[in-house]
């Protein structure tokens, strides 16, 4: 028991900085193959370096369209090379 609360431990705080994909889920399903208040690309359907691009540039203020200041509160914490590992677990 005590080596499962080791594990889930280490995991957590491994994860604390780490880009949550509960945090998506809201406006991008589970899946993400929701388009965001129906004005978003649908995300599983980018590539890992669409996806890459596009956080990174929500993050800078240089990418998207009507959601651009939304999605720069969301992802403005994590570093670029958080939102690059995360683009490669949802993209293709």
């Amino acid at each position: 028991m005590k080596k499962i609360i080791l594990i889930l431990w280490i995991s957590t705080i491994a994860l604390m900085g780490a880009v949550q994909p509960k945090a998506c889920a809201a406006c991008h399903n589970a899946d993400f193959k929701k388009s965001a208040l129906g004005k978003s690309k649908i995300v599983a359907e980018l590539t890992h370096e669409q996806i890459a691009t596009a956080l990174k540039g929500y993050k800078a203020g240089t990418y998207g369209g009507s959601l651009k200041a939304l999605m720069k509160g969301q992802i403005g914490k994590y570093s670029d090379a958080e939102l690059e590992e995360f683009a490669q677990t949802i993209g293709k």
